[in-house]
């Protein structure tokens, strides 16, 4: 477990519009209807074909978390603060045979990072983009949370909380060297997950984008990959629906 201490502040903050967020018998609750506090790239797009819509969310987390240190792979990750849902995790990979060279047949290998892919998947200019139910999600950091005035932007699935403090977090993931050995081919560039491997100790963060700070495990937001987590180490996670 990698510790290390961090010089940020957490400040107080509050629910951002059209979003709440209670705690009570030990779950933390954001309800809201899906919509962003911010303007949104317009949808459908070149890159997404799917039109934004309100959605009921009520995601809960624990509100006490208990951290046991395994990776748990998950898609969704966590809740904003601003109740936009956070999902790294793209369900699209590399396909030679469809005309946006993606599908979610996942044989050949290469799932697309939702960044690195970010003009392939019609990602907006907050790191987001709409799935097929008109969800709204964000596959990066967005300028309105990075400006908060406290640095907590949001809760995992587990119930830690993610920050965002800028380049004092950094990942351990690095680009592989050389080329892919099959199809696409082509140097490693982050367009795929697979094409970033980790290397611990090569930042201050492991492997789930996660540190100690102060007696407790926090998830961290970053400028490079994999952005937000796509594991996490709680022992209780929601999976939303």
């Amino acid at each position: 477990m990698i510790r290390f201490v961090f010089a940020f502040s957490i400040l107080p903050f509050a629910a951002l519009a059209d979003s709440s967020i209670t705690v009570s018998n030990n779950s933390r609750c954001v309800t809201s209807d899906g919509l962003p506090d911010h303007k949104t790239g317009v949808f459908p797009n070149r890159g997404n074909p799917h039109a934004i819509s309100g959605q009921r969310i009520q995601f809960c987390v624990d509100a006490t978390p208990d951290y046991d240190g395994r990776a748990k792979e998950v898609r969704t990750i966590g809740i904003a603060i601003n109740g936009i849902i956070i999902r790294p995790g793209t369900a699209d990979w590399y396909d030679a045979s469809k005309p946006r060279k993606h599908s979610r047949n996942p044989a050949s290998g290469w799932r697309l990072d939702g960044m690195g892919a970010a003009e392939a998947l019609g990602l907006d200019q907050n790191n987001a983009h709409v799935d097929h139910r008109g969800l709204y999600h964000y596959h990066g950091i967005a300028d309105p949370l990075a400006d908060l005035s406290g640095s907590l932007i949001g809760w995992a699935a587990d119930g830690f909380e993610i920050h965002y403090i800028g380049n004092k977090a950094q990942p351990s993931y690095r680009l592989q060297n050389g080329n892919r050995s099959t199809a696409p081919g082509g140097g490693h560039d982050g367009t795929y997950v697979q094409d970033c491997i980790f290397a611990a100790g090569s930042g201050n963060l492991d492997e789930c984008n996660g540190a100690m700070v102060e007696g407790t495990y926090t998830y961290f937001a970053t400028d490079s990959f994999p952005f937000f987590p796509h594991c996490l180490k709680g022992k209780t996670i929601t999976q939303f629906r």
